[in-house]
């Protein structure tokens, strides 16, 4: 294919970009001038090399040491460092977007963790969609820190529709088996309407969210 349909390929594998949408990012671009296309190029080039997956939480953030051992493995980001934020709360969310709403609207001072996917309704291998291993190893460590179980609460902070309800429901029964009766489970409150998309949600939806939580298990 030539370089314009490589391009329209390439957007079209974005998250909610259809074909009509991809064609104008394209012709976009060639309307741009030289200098625009460079600075495009030489951003995409540095985020690539300043940005990192937090080795707890899982979700990317922008680190200034561009020498990394291991391709980052251990660093931490400042959420997870923050000896402020309240660890007793866990917060599981499908997307590093998510975490950013959720952090915007200033309504949660705990904990997060980024599944990476939401699991399809149907879906055969579940373990393959989400970080499964990652977060059962998370929710263990914040359990058996220090020999005490500090984690009181895990939040279920998925989109409310059909493939947010069904990551919720597999979530619940995961957890289920490896935590004990005196760490909550909860799910957010319907502030959120149903079939809407967490990363859409205004501050107030998701503080009334946050609030009208309700515990599954």
């Amino acid at each position: 294919m030539d370089p314009f349909n490589n391009l329209e390929e390439i957007f079209r594998r974005f998250p909610g970009i259809g074909p009509r949408q991809a064609k104008r990012f394209v012709y976009h671009l060639l309307s741009l001038e030289q200098s625009d296309l460079e600075s495009i190029n030489e951003n995409l080039s540095v985020l690539k090399k300043t940005t990192v997956r937090c080795s707890v939480c899982q979700r990317f953030f922008f680190n200034r040491i561009e020498s990394l051992p291991n391709d980052g493995a251990g660093i931490v980001c400042n959420i997870c460092k923050d000896p402020n934020r309240d660890a007793s709360y866990l917060m599981i969310v499908s997307k590093d977007i998510d975490l950013l709403s959720v952090e915007k609207s200033r309504s949660y001072n705990g904990m997060y963790f980024v599944l990476g996917n939401n699991i399809p309704i149907l879906e055969e291998n579940p373990t393959e969609r989400i970080r499964q291993k990652e977060l059962l190893q998370r929710v263990n460590s914040l359990i058996n820190q220090d020999n005490s179980a500090i984690l009181k609460e895990v939040i279920i902070a998925t989109s409310a529709n059909p493939e947010g309800d069904n990551t919720a429901d597999y979530l619940n029964n995961l957890l289920r088996g490896h935590i004990n009766d005196e760490v909550k489970v909860t799910v957010l409150g319907r502030g959120l309407s149903t079939g809407s998309e967490l990363e859409y949600s205004d501050s107030d939806t998701i503080k009334s969210a946050l609030m009208n939580r309700k515990v599954v298990k």
